[in-house]
């Protein structure tokens, strides 16, 4: 599928934005955070602008067809939260890393603004990885937490007795799980 409406205008003020940090005109930022500097400015834009872009920050089609769509402010939104479900009550800061062993699902995406808007070290996986992956991850970065699937959850559970550094888990999906936070309930 195709993008339709570009917003010229929100482009253009983006785009002019950082033609003056290039130009000497602005200050270069000492710390750059993609969520709080370019996705919270384009949500900021869209609110002056008083009328949503035609096209939307996040687009997700699965195999039926089903779609998410999120504008740049509801994606603001749903990462904060994101972000406070990891700093909070999973007790992550700033340094620490998250593993994400999760199939193509939205929430994918916006755990990975959540660990930006955070600090928190996002290490993606794929659901594709064993038990003997996900545990050489685990070990190798030393993750405090983890983040997968009702279905991939057993794999990291067979392993959890070697995983001496892993304190919270993260399951995404509809279902709940002995010992594991659910994303969607916290959100």
């Amino acid at each position: 599928r195709s993008f339709r409406g570009y917003n010229r205008l929100l482009t253009s003020q983006i785009i002019s934005h950082y033609d003056s940090i290039n130009q000497n005109k602005k200050e270069l930022p000492e710390y750059f955070n993609f969520a709080s500097d370019v996705l919270d400015e384009w949500s900021q834009l869209e609110k002056v602008d008083g009328k949503k872009p035609a096209n939307p920050a996040f687009w997700w089609v699965n195999e039926e067809g089903e779609e998410v769509k999120w504008s740049f402010e509801e994606l603001g939104f749903l990462s904060r939260k994101a972000a406070n479900v990891l700093s909070e009550a999973c007790g992550l800061q700033r340094g620490d890393r998250v593993i994400a062993v999760l199939p193509r699902v939205p929430e994918w995406w916006l755990l990975g603004v959540a660990c930006m808007r955070t600090g928190i070290v996002f290490v993606p996986g794929t659901s594709q990885l064993t038990a003997k992956d996900i545990l050489y991850r685990l070990q190798a970065s030393k993750a405090k937490g983890i983040i997968t699937s009702d279905t991939l959850a057993p794999a990291v559970e067979s392993v959890m007795p070697d995983s001496q550094f892993l304190k919270s888990k993260l399951i995404v999906g509809k279902g709940s799980r002995d010992g594991w936070l659910n994303l969607t309930e916290h959100i």
